[in-house]
This record gives structure tokens, C-alpha cells and sequence, in this order.
């Protein structure tokens, strides 16, 4: 094989090996932020994985929010309202719009004693939320009033 052959065939194979590299890394990184959603009826149902960071989604249980006296933990239940239910326990501030009745996404690890313990909870809302600071700028003026 002749010198410049020789060379060719090594910058092909470096170029492979790097672009085989960066697959590979890409393929790791997207792999560990992947949070795979689980509604109440599967994690009930032993289909969640445990110990496994995953997302689950349900309604906050009605009498179920019980807070510690002296601490930022809660616990509650989710339930879809169709006898799946299971409990969940978050230590920090919960989000505003979080309630009893209210649809909510918790993200964390779900433990082998089926408690799934959060260490993020948001609240969802519906396409007409708006918050109470620019609710009161969007309320029409009163018949008669003062137009600026």
C-alpha cells in the first residue's frame, strides 16, 4: 500500500471512530434526561419502574393533603378517579395553583413500598388560567366610568 493510501485510509477511519464517539455520547446524555410518563392505573399496576426518576400525573385526592406541622413535607394522594390511586411525599414549597381537585405532575423515583416520593411537583391549568395580577388589568371598566 502506497504512503497516500495509507494516509487516507487513517483520516477515514479517525473521521469514523470521532463520528461513532459523538453517537455514542449523544445517544448517553439523551438517555439520562429521559423521563418517561407513567399515569396512577400503571404505576398501581407494577408497570412504573422503581428506583428510576419517571413522571406521573393524576388528581390530587380529595381530604388526601396532609402537611407537617413544623417543615416544608406533604404527602397526598393521585388518583385518574377510576380506583387508581397511590401516594405521594414531596418535601418543599408546592406551586400555587396546587389543590385538592387540582390536575398535578410530579416527577421523581418511585420506591419499592409503592410511595413515590417527588422531588418536583407542578400544577397544570387549563388554557384559561390567568393569574390574579393580570386578571384585574383585563377586567373591562364599569358602564360610565372614567375613560383614560
Amino acid at each position: 500500500m502506497n504512503p497516500k493510501r495509507k494516509q487516507r485510509l487513517m483520516v477515514v477511519l479517525f473521521l469514523l471512530a470521532g463520528a461513532g464517539a459523538t453517537v455514542a455520547l449523544t445517544l448517553l446524555a439523551l438517555n439520562e434526561n429521559l423521563n418517561l410518563f407513567y399515569p396512577p392505573d400503571q404505576i398501581v399496576s407494577g408497570e412504573a419502574p422503581t428506583q428510576t426518576r419517571i413522571r406521573a400525573g393524576g388528581m390530587v385526592m380529595a381530604g388526601s393533603v396532609a402537611r407537617q406541622a413544623n417543615g416544608l413535607d406533604v404527602s397526598f394522594v393521585l388518583t385518574d378517579y377510576e380506583g387508581s390511586d397511590f401516594e405521594v411525599r414531596y418535601s418543599g414549597i408546592l406551586p400555587d395553583l396546587f389543590r385538592e381537585g387540582q390536575g398535578i405532575l410530579v416527577q421523581g423515583q418511585l420506591g419499592s413500598d409503592g410511595v413515590f416520593k417527588a422531588d418536583e411537583v407542578l400544577a397544570k391549568h387549563d388554557e384559561n388560567y390567568m393569574p390574579p395580577e393580570l386578571a384585574d388589568m383585563h377586567r373591562p371598566a364599569a358602564p360610565g366610568g372614567d375613560a383614560e
